[in-house]
């Protein structure tokens, strides 16, 4: 399995003020998911969200199989409800090579850097603005505005770019989280021949379902199993 071909981010930050947005209580969580990836391999993953002292958390991806792995950290604050991106470690091994890309938030200066196994012109400086989100913190940012009723308009500051993201609803469907049919909602988001969907269930901190397409093929599928 190619490394290139792995997903390097799950899906996508706010173009709207988080600070204007009420506090919303963030809690610690284990979710257990199962993920197919290119390929056809097929094995367990686990999201967590954990506290990292004061107003801070560790929000976290980790996907094990038997010829690769990938794991995707996001350290954020939360101030109020308004989460700032601190620091991210992206790392992926496929067999015996292995490649990680460290980005560093600094919201005093109001840029991000990126460095580790990233091209040149993907080093930064890019220019913050508030409610700006990395793609890990998306996920957790989508179920907060699915809930909400918010509009699901983001601004995305990864990797070394800048890119502004709609979701739309597309409607309910039941979908199967430990052994009970759950009704979700069903949001979507295109562009440049990738396609993210994602399932929320009302009450569940993290999306039930994550699905990443690529030219019309599923390139990663995360499906809940269960969460404590």
């Amino acid at each position: 399995m190619d490394s290139r071909r792995l997903p390097v981010r799950l899906a996508t930050a706010l173009v709207l003020s988080l600070a204007a947005l009420p506090a919303l209580a963030v809690k610690p969580f284990v979710a257990e998911y199962r993920a197919s990836m290119l390929g056809g391999v097929t094995t367990d993953a686990r999201m967590a969200l954990a506290p990292a002292g004061g107003d801070r958390w560790t929000y976290s991806l980790d996907i094990d199989s038997p010829v690769a792995s990938l794991r995707q950290a996001t350290v954020f604050e939360d101030r109020d409800g308004a989460w700032r991106p601190l620091s991210g470690d992206d790392s992926t091994q496929v067999l015996f090579k292995k490649t990680q890309k460290l980005a560093s938030y600094d919201w005093a200066a109001g840029e991000a850097r990126w460095s580790g196994d990233v091209k040149v012109d993907r080093r930064g400086p890019v220019k913050l603005q508030d409610g700006d989100l990395d793609a890990m913190l998306l996920n957790l940012a989508i179920v907060r505005d699915v809930a909400a009723g918010r509009p699901l308009k983001y601004r995305m500051v990864d990797n070394g770019v800048v890119r502004p993201q709609a979701y739309q609803t597309l409607g309910k469907e039941t979908v199967t989280v430990a052994g009970k049919p759950r009704v979700a909602t069903k949001v979507s988001r295109s562009s440049e021949g990738k396609q993210v969907i994602v399932w929320v269930v009302e009450g569940l901190p993290v999306p039930a379902r994550i699905l990443q397409k690529k030219d019309g093929k599923d390139e990663l599928d995360l499906v809940l199993q269960s969460v404590r």
